[in-house]
């Protein structure tokens, strides 16, 4: 969708803006009281829209941090050196498994009996 990318948001907020302007300057041609301004439809509705965008503008920028701090965690990673399988294989062949572990100490028992 277009509306999530923060070209488009940032084109949205320069329109409502300008719109925002527009009405404005309409009301205070017509001589409007500026408390009359603030409780205009128009006004607050365009105002719900400037918010709208902000707060997704926002949301697409947090969006933007946290993929750049995965691919900062990626890059790390793949930096960091690899162990070799044969290394990992010779370590777990170098250490006995529980069943042998418990051989031996019956064996180790039976011999001090």
């Amino acid at each position: 969708m277009a509306s999530k990318d923060k070209e488009s948001r940032l084109a949205q907020m320069g329109y409502w803006e300008e719109q925002l302007n527009r009405q404005l300057a309409l009301l205070a041609e017509k001589d409007v009281a500026p408390e009359k301004i603030a409780k205009d439809t128009e006004i607050k509705k365009i105002r719900a829209k400037i918010r709208e965008t902000r707060d997704r503008l926002g949301a697409i920028e947090e969006k933007e941090k946290k993929l750049e701090k995965v691919a900062k965690a990626k890059a790390e990673k793949a930096a960091m050196p690899k162990k070799s399988k044969k290394k990992k294989k010779e370590e777990e062949m170098s250490a006995e498994s529980k069943r042998q572990q418990k051989k031996k100490k019956k064996k180790e028992k039976k011999s001090k009996d």
